[in-house]
């Protein structure tokens, strides 16, 4: 069965389905392909505010096909860069995705799963999913951006714990540490992401984006320029048309229906 992503609407939603189940929904060049695809496509979509990643099944996501690695192991270096740079492209897309992007895990999201995962806004996990960053188990290190996130989220000896063993994780301890947002039980992740993107696509997408972009800048940036930062996007923000409906809604205590 080919690796494919599917992509559906819940309201206003998006719903990628990572879809590869013979294979646990192991990524590869196919998805990354379709994935920034899809994601430039939503951006310039005004009816769609949020977008939800899940894996076909059992599984969230394997990571890479150790198949297609082993096999790659006979080409030339540059095939494997290549594939590389196309999942890095497509982890930055995420990230720079205007809208919110959570991840719905159920099963396990390990080696480029966790990746991928650890690149959404949030994420929401069963409670008996299993996180792992299974590189060094085959003698490998990590892409897809995860010890770029981890590095940034956890002390450099618990990021070194996590990548240098690469033992099974659970939801528990990555909810406790900041990582995970809700867990759900078995089976409930994805309702629980739906949830939760309805709660956000109520709110102002001209809100929402300011607040991802800032939250992505805020670690490279000095104070002063990040000070900046805010005050352009604040009062970019109140001069749009939602700061009318918003402030209106509030002082009339009235539920607001932004544009």
């Amino acid at each position: 069965m080919t690796a494919e992503l599917k992509s559906t609407t819940e309201g206003s939603t998006m719903v990628l389905t990572l879809s590869n189940p013979s294979q646990r929904n192991a990524l590869g060049p196919e998805m990354y392909a379709a994935g920034i695809e899809a994601f430039n496509g939503a951006e310039n979509n005004a009816e769609i505010r949020s977008v939800v990643m899940v894996g076909e099944g059992k599984w969230f996501c394997a990571g890479g096909s150790l198949q297609r690695l082993q096999n790659n192991r006979a080409l030339d270096p540059s095939v494997q860069a290549e594939s590389i740079e196309a999942l890095h492209t497509w982890i930055d897309t995420i990230r720079t995705f205007p809208k919110p992007v959570i991840a719905a895990v159920e099963g396990a999201a390990a080696g480029a799963g966790f990746s991928l995962a650890m690149a959404c806004d949030l994420v929401v996990s069963a409670r008996d999913a299993v996180f792992a960053a299974s590189y060094s188990n085959v003698a490998l290190s990590p892409d897809g951006g995860l010890s770029w996130h981890l590095g940034r989220a956890l002390p450099r000896q618990l990021a070194s714990e996590w990548l240098m063993l690469g033992e099974r994780l659970e939801p528990a301890r990555l909810h406790a540490l900041g990582l995970v947002n809700e867990l759900t039980e078995n089976g409930q992740a994805l309702s629980g992401a739906l949830a939760l993107a309805a709660k956000i696509n109520a709110r102002a997408p001209n809100s929402m984006a300011s607040i991802k972009e800032l939250l992505g800048e805020a670690r490279g940036a000095s104070l002063v320029s990040h000070l900046s930062q805010e005050r352009d996007h604040f009062v970019r923000n109140l001069h749009h048309a939602n700061a009318g409906i918003g402030i209106a809604a509030f002082l009339s205590k009235e539920t607001p229906r932004y544009e």
